[in-house]
């Protein structure tokens, strides 16, 4: 989710992270409405090489499936018990030996404080993980983030602290009269970096949307420093998922709320340190970009950058600032105060990294929601814009807890009414002046058939080119894009890799090759999968040469989980570590190769 809940001086909760896209918005139980697309899914076996139909047009589409009989997944979103201490797996097959390091992942582990539960999946308290690689074994431990919001909870053995989709009620401990008086006080900021592992300078942090991090020591999982934002520059918060360019220079963005209202920022943190007490010591704001309405900002979980420009996506998941600064007082979480408007374009803004200047062309496209971009590169005079995105964005309240606990006909009908996350490539021309032609296609690029064409001098109105053939349907779309991050990152490249999604979560691992279109599959049954992490091989001659890592759970088997190693190239298992302990299905994670 985006860095941006926090208003004027006081901070809020920020969004956590949306991995897919649809329904509607609604209290408690979705108010579902149905669409139809009646496309039956079918069994496909794993590691089948599925071709690609012929490009097909860029008309906006929204597709919708016809499942029945999805298994209950409810396991997946339930309370478990932390592994501090590094515990032993069983290998089967065999891990490569060259893999030295470790796979670290987060999201929530705890869904509930005494009596109190949690609504949304993204509130659940933040459970790191470490799966330790060396001379072919694996060794695991969790732990749950020291936060304090997490202490608060603990101590008081009920739900202190609010989170994005949960208000925390009023201290039955205090009066009448003050519990009514807190009812007019701002929603804190929470400290519960669930989302993802991150790093700055060389130290990793967890982090979530709100203005606080935690710096954790990526053996012990053990949090070092809460470390604030809005400490070191003007923002309050920042996503969950910065850039890195090859020199350790780091971007983010983040939002700020004033008395001109809101703004979205552009962040930059040096490589360099003075001391290792640093932390985002020599943060600047690069760039800040009015929005289009500043009493609702787009909401945005992460941004495109290439060799030369960040790409901000402004998308009209809107956040009506009113209802959230209101919510305590009306009783309501940050989650009601989101929206998705349908009639407003999507508006892709590029800054200059170098200059810190916004270019005067803005991009516009059709209303679509994007929470994961692929990849961005500059080649010919175009930028492309490669990403994961859905013709409609009210997903967010999907994931409500008890919405994916449900089984049954109940289950089948919330996933037939979402929207599929599809890749798409979006081709930005770069050259635009007061000499270019209106009203005619500037995109010149072979067996491209995506558009762009000036609306005025300053406007390019796009159309994409889908990055999978029709098939890719049957999985569900795809979600969780990973790269060869450290090589291809801002670069032209061939290979994506990412999660199908013919369930709630991610219930297959896919390569998807964009010469051909055809793509490789991992699926099992009753088996979901993590998002794939890439990890190069010694001296690599090609980019899919290495594997993919990926953390399988299954909710039909108490303590089954295992560590997925796959060729890259072939997509076929080398060998697994198998797991005696129960995870929750989490959100990102990274790869950390050092010894």
């Amino acid at each position: 989710m985006a860095s941006l809940i926090c208003l004027s001086t006081v901070c809020q909760r920020g969004i956590r992270p949306v991995l897919l896209c649809n329904t509607h918005l609604s209290r408690g139980l979705v108010a579902y409405q149905k669409k139809k697309r009646d496309v039956e899914p079918f069994p496909l076996p794993a590691g089948r090489i599925h071709a690609a139909s012929s490009h097909s047009t860029a008309a906006q589409r929204t597709y919708f499936t016809k499942v029945h009989g999805l298994p209950s997944i409810s396991p997946l979103v339930s309370s478990v018990e932390e592994t501090p201490e590094p515990i032993p797996t069983t290998v089967k097959g065999t891990i490569p030996t060259w893999i030295r390091g470790s796979l670290l992942r987060n999201g929530p582990g705890k869904f509930e404080f005494g009596n109190q539960h949690y609504n949304h999946w993204f509130d659940g308290m933040a459970l790191m993980h470490r799966f330790r690689i060396e001379d072919g074994q694996v060794t695991y431990r969790s732990r749950f983030l020291s936060s304090d919001s997490y202490k608060q909870n603990s101590e008081r053995n009920r739900i202190m602290v609010s989170e994005f989709g949960t208000l925390a009620l009023p201290d039955p401990c205090k009066n009448i009269f003050q519990r009514f008086l807190s009812r007019f006080e701002m929603i804190k900021p929470t400290d519960n970096a669930s989302v993802n592992f991150v790093k700055y300078k060389a130290d990793y942090y967890v982090s979530t949307e709100t203005n606080y991090m935690h710096r954790v020591d990526p053996d012990t999982l053990k949090s070092k420093q809460k470390v604030d934002w809005s400490k070191f520059i003007a923002v309050n918060g920042a996503t969950a998922h910065p850039h890195i360019d090859p020199d350790g220079t780091a971007y983010n963005m983040g939002n700020s709320y004033g008395n001109k209202g809101a703004l979205y920022n552009i962040i930059r943190v040096p490589p360099e340190r003075d001391s290792s007490t640093d932390t985002l010591e020599g943060a600047k704001i690069v760039c800040s970009i009015a929005p289009h309405d500043k009493s609702k900002p787009s909401y945005y979980h992460s941004f495109g950058m290439s060799e030369n420009y960040v790409v901000f996506i402004e998308q009209p998941i809107k956040m009506d600032l009113f209802k959230i600064v209101s919510g305590k007082l009306r009783g309501k979480s940050i989650n009601e105060g989101i929206y998705w408007d349908p009639n407003q374009e999507t508006i892709f803004h590029l800054i200059d990294k170098q200059t810190g200047k916004e270019m005067p062309v803005k991009y516009y496209t059709k209303a679509l929601s994007t929470f994961h971009q692929i990849n961005a590169f500059e080649q010919d005079g175009f930028l492309m814009l490669d990403m994961c995105c859905s013709d409609d964005g009210q997903a967010i309240n999907n994931f409500l807890v008890q919405n994916l606990r449900q089984s049954g006909e109940a289950l089948d009908e919330m996933y037939n009414t979402m929207c599929q996350p599809l890749p798409r490539r979006f081709v930005l021309p770069l050259n635009i002046t007061s000499e270019t032609p209106l009203e005619q296609n500037l995109n010149t690029r072979p067996d491209s058939t995506a558009t762009a064409v000036c609306r005025t001098k300053n406007q390019v109105f796009c159309t994409f080119e889908d990055l999978h053939g029709e098939d890719l349907k049957d999985y569900g779309g795809l979600e969780f894009p990973h790269i060869n991050y450290a090589k291809y990152n801002t670069k032209p490249y061939r290979y994506y890799y990412g999660c199908g999604f013919r369930h709630l979560v991610g219930d297959s691992l896919i390569k998807m090759d964009l010469e051909s279109k055809k793509f490789k599959v991992w699926r099992q049954p009753d088996l979901y999968p993590s998002e794939p992490v890439f990890i190069p091989s010694p001296n690599p001659e090609e980019e899919d040469d290495g594997v993919i890592l990926s953390v399988i759970i299954t909710p039909v088997k108490d303590k089954s989980t295992f560590l997925l190693v796959l060729d890259a190239k072939t997509f076929e298992e080398l060998g697994r570590a198998e797991v005696p302990v129960n995870i929750p299905y989490g959100f990102h994670g990274v790869f950390n190769s050092s010894p």
